[in-house]
């Protein structure tokens, strides 16, 4: 396998990886954090903009988010989009800040972070796998076309396979540091 074939294995895993971090920033663990916002869409301009496109979403205390809506005009549309994105915050319109309080999670509702958690994790590793069957297909192939020997072929599978163990350690070490994360309380 070149290593050209062998870096873009490499930059996929990394990118399911990295998609993986953004899925779980996202889940509230009872501390506020700007990301808690990150899929709120605002209908803006006539279109469907990102929170962050119209205003500044900061955290001024551990359980509080404030956004700072930039016009004036656009406060009821980003209030409105944080209600109905089901993330269980009811924002306090001051003007155009809006300021959003973290209630205290529950033992219940930190069992259901947990399972959305383990839920973005195995779609992580479906798509580590997926990387991994391409990678071997492109080896069988090239065993197939001759390009490469059968030795080659069992050592390049040998490694593509270590590449796959360690990103799936990766994602798992990640999912158990956020588990932690939402059952501490």
């Amino acid at each position: 396998m070149a290593n050209g074939d062998f870096e873009d294995i490499h930059r996929r895993m990394d990118g399911a990886i990295n998609a993986f971090k953004h899925d779980i920033a996202s889940l509230r663990t009872g501390r506020a954090s700007s990301n808690l916002l990150d899929a709120v869409v605002v209908k803006a301009y006539g279109s469907d903009m990102p929170l962050n496109q119209v205003a500044n979403v900061t955290v001024p205390e551990p359980r509080m988010i404030s956004v700072n809506v930039w016009d004036k005009s656009l406060v009821s549309a980003v209030d409105r989009s944080i209600r109905e994105a089901n993330l269980g915050f009811n924002p306090i319109v001051d003007g155009v800040n809006l300021r959003i309080p973290l209630p205290e999670l529950n033992e219940q509702r930190r069992k259901e972070l947990v399972k959305v958690a383990h839920g973005y994790a195995e779609n992580a590793r479906v798509a580590i796998r997926h990387v991994r069957r391409d990678g071997m297909d492109f080896l069988k192939k090239a065993e197939k076309d001759g390009d490469i020997g059968e030795d080659d072929h069992r050592r390049e599978s040998d490694r593509v396979q270590k590449l796959t163990d360690e990103t799936i350690s990766s994602i798992d070490r990640l999912l158990a540091d956020k588990e932690a994360e939402i059952m501490q309380v």
